[in-house]
Order: C-alpha cells, then structure tokens, then sequence
C-alpha cells in the first residue's frame, strides 16, 4: 500500500532488485510478443504499397520499397469491387442485428431459474454443437425453403451461434441480479418488458463482444455464398477477391519470356497484399469502437459456462 507524507503527497514506493527483474521481464516478453504479432501485419500493409519488384525480390522487411498504389488501382479497377463492399456490408449489418436479437431471445428465458422444460432446451441447443445434418440436407432444406439465390441464404442459416448464446445465457446469470427482476415483477412487468427495460441495458459489455464474433464471421463469409448464390449480384466482396486473384494468377506458359512472367509473378503477390487489406482493413476500423466492453463481455460470459 501506499503511504502519505506529511504534507499529504503520496510517498515513493522504492523497487526491490526482484521487482525490477520481474517488470523489465515482464516488459521484455510482452515487447517480444507484440513484435512478433504485429510483424506481419505490418509486413502484408508495407508490401500492398511497394513496388512489384520490390515485393517480388523480397526487398520489402518493414517499410514499403518504391511506394506505390499499383495493387490497389487493380483491384478497385474492377467495377464489381463496389458491389462486392455493398452486398458484404448489407450482410455484415443485417446479419449481425439477427444473430443478436436470436441470441439474446434466446439467452435471456435459458437464464432464468424456474423455467418449466429449460433443461430439455438447452440440451437441444448443446446437441447442435456436437452434431448436424450436413452439407448436403442444409443445403436440400435451404432449397425447399426457396431461400436460394436470395439475400436470406447469407443471412438466416447461420442466424445464432451456441456458443455464443452460453456466454451471453452465463453472462445475464452472473451479471444481472435477481432482485430487479422481482422487483420489476411486482410493479407489474411482462417478460418481455424485462427483457427489454433490464436485459438488454444491462449487457451491452456482452452485446458489443458478440457483434464483432458475428460481424466478423458475416464479413468474411465466403463458403455459403459459393453454395447457395449464382446471381452475380448478390455475391460478397469475397468471391470477386477470389475472382481477381484466380484471373491474375500465373501459370508456367513457356511462351513467356522471363521478363514477362516476373512481371506477372510480381504483380500477382502485390495482389494478394493489397487483397488482404482490402478485405481485412474495414472490419478491423470496427474493433477499436468495442474494445472496452471485449475483456468485460467475454470473461463474465465465460464463468460457470
């Protein structure tokens, strides 16, 4: 603890040898382990804005070599690129918005003691995890259900995680006490005006975890648009990436010259930088809006899962 002077400053606390070795380790391996995971991202931006060459010679470590923006013009050269942004961001948000409504309707009734038959529900909800259909049945039911080729395939399948509902179901058991909901039982409040008035206010720590797990998974959401779309127009900003890297990919043609195919060769790995970025940089802008609920939502949402 620490002591006050006389004159009401607090005093120094002096450091033993032993706390200096522990703080300048401590300080030494977290400096190690932020080098080593910062290192390539910064490696993939660098490489997006150097030169072809550059990038091709392995010229490029840590600042970009012959600054250029010759990746990004060709991939923003493709008209579909907008497209693509504007698909993925309706996806991304609409989505989002339904995985946390189902989610939280879901959390909320499994939170609560008493409820006649939640056993049985939760075991229902924990099956899933463990087992399901399959591609080919999903894919049969998303048919019948005429949900191919729509908007609603990128959107209703994957419409809650159960995982994420036993942390945001532990989260409102941990978090929120049972005392309001008494109270606001005896002023006369419906389960759902609970739900609403207490719920929700109450979990915006967990709320703001889990829309990045589900804005992140919607962003990146690749493998169910190559199932269930064939309408151009609907595709997400993922397969048109797909698309520029497979047209610029470079084959063993022995007609080429080696100038040439260096040229191409080059061109195609600041393709793919400047393709991650594309990609990664939007959803990444999201995470610092969030990031004081992160550490709170996710570690009371994990106790006593």
């Amino acid at each position: 603890m620490k002591g006050k002077r006389s004159n009401g400053a607090p005093k120094r606390v002096r450091l033993t040898g032993s706390d200096i070795i522990f703080y300048a380790s401590a300080g030494i391996i977290i400096g190690f382990l932020f080098l080593i995971t910062a290192y390539p991202i910064i490696l993939v931006l660098s490489s997006s804005f150097s030169d072809r060459m550059a990038v091709l010679s392995g010229r490029v470590v840590l600042w970009p070599m012959g600054f250029s923006l010759e990746g990004y013009v060709a991939v923003f050269k493709y008209p579909e690129i907008l497209l693509g942004y504007r698909n993925t961001i309706f996806y991304t948000a609409t989505g989002t918005f339904v995985n946390i409504f189902v989610t939280m309707i879901a959390a909320y009734p499994l939170s609560r003691s008493g409820w006649y038959g939640k056993k049985v529900v939760s075991f229902a909800f924990i099956f899933t995890m463990f087992f399901s259909g399959g591609m080919i049945p999903v894919y049969l039911q998303i048919r019948n259900l005429g949900l191919l080729n729509s908007v609603w395939a990128m959107i209703l399948p994957g419409a809650i995680s159960i995982y994420n509902m036993i942390i945001a179901r532990t989260f409102i058991q941990n978090t929120i006490p049972k005392e309001l909901f008494e109270s606001a039982k005896i002023d006369g409040s419906s389960e759902f005006r609970c739900f609403l008035s207490i719920v929700l206010p109450l979990s915006k720590a967990v709320i703001a975890v889990l829309v990045l797990y589900y804005a992140v998974g919607h962003w990146n959401a690749y493998f169910n648009a190559f199932i269930y779309l064939s309408k151009r127009e609907l595709y997400p900003l993922q397969i048109f990436l797909r698309e520029i890297l497979i047209a610029n990919s470079v084959e063993m043609n022995p007609f080429l010259d080696d100038e040439a195919m260096a040229y191409y060769q080059g061109m195609y790995d600041l393709l793919k930088y400047a393709l991650i970025v594309v990609a990664t940089a939007p959803i990444i802008c999201v995470y610092p809006f969030i990031q004081k609920y992160f550490v709170k939502g996710v570690m009371i949402g994990s106790v006593k899962g």
